[in-house]
């Protein structure tokens, strides 16, 4: 009982500070993709976090859960070493009100094949708890009984090359919609690649591309963002015509939730 006490809890606080409900509306034009770019709103995704080295190299993203835990890719490997950069939207900027954390621990999914890219998410605990205000907060979590189908418009979002060959990643944070697709559709374009613990957006004029690895997948589940899918992998060139796959938030909740009643 302890245990559901200790999620109950932890779903309340979310709760308190509203999960998925940006102060600043995001304003999405349709099938853009973040190869080619559409910025976001600044501060519209609020939960979304960059990954940086100790020399502030951007090199993934990453979704705030809470104000101590930080979800992004396995593939990722991020080490206590480096930095969650929170509230931030102008990469170049110095005059952002942005939060700098550090690392405290670092959870990789035991199961996580680098071969198959299964499992592929990553649970960071923040050395400090996230100071909760307009332009940071968290994202709502997929519940493991949730149903997102096929067709299904939802939005990626990231600092991720905005073309394969860029020399840079952009500044500014883009932002894509993209369709979901079935498995069975995206098997079509990757075959036996595509398993029950990945979900598929995209293949639609719009990709995620490098540096976007661990940014999230968000789609509207009764009127709050919901993270259903963790930027995972896809074309080596980005290519838009097929569809970028993403780690299942639904199969992986059980984990997360273990995850965090544990630490």
């Amino acid at each position: 009982m302890a245990f559901l006490w200790i999620l109950s809890c932890l779903a309340f606080a979310g709760a308190a500070y509203g999960c998925g409900s940006p102060d600043i509306s995001p304003v999405i034009s349709g099938y853009s993709r973040i190869v080619n770019g559409e910025e976001a709103v600044p501060h519209s995704w609020p939960w979304q976090v960059s990954l940086q080295d100790s020399t502030g190299f951007h090199f993934c993203g990453g979704s705030l859960i809470n104000e101590n835990w930080v979800v992004t890719a396995a593939h990722c490997n991020v080490r206590t070493s480096h930095r969650v950069v929170l509230g931030e939207h102008d990469r170049s900027s110095n005059s952002e009100n942005i939060q700098v954390k550090t690392v405290g621990k670092v959870f990789k999914h035991p199961r996580y094949n680098g071969f198959t890219i299964n499992n592929d998410i990553l649970l960071i605990k923040l050395a400090s708890p996230a100071q909760l205000n307009t332009h940071v907060s968290p994202v709502c979590l997929a519940e493991t009984g949730d149903n997102f189908p096929g067709g299904m418009k939802c939005v990626t979002s990231g600092w991720g090359l905005t073309r394969y060959n860029a020399p840079d990643t952009p500044a500014l944070l883009q932002q894509a919609s993209l369709p979901l697709l079935t498995n069975e559709q995206c098997s079509r374009y990757w075959g036996n690649k595509i398993t029950n613990l990945m979900i598929c957006a995209g293949a639609a004029g719009a990709s995620s591309c490098m540096g976007d690895s661990g940014g999230p997948l968000v789609c509207q589940k009764g009127g709050v963002w919901t993270l259903v899918g963790i930027v995972s992998w896809g074309s080596g060139t980005c290519t838009p015509t097929s569809p970028g796959v993403y780690a299942r938030v639904t199969e992986l909740r059980s984990w997360v939730d273990q995850i965090l009643a544990a630490n």
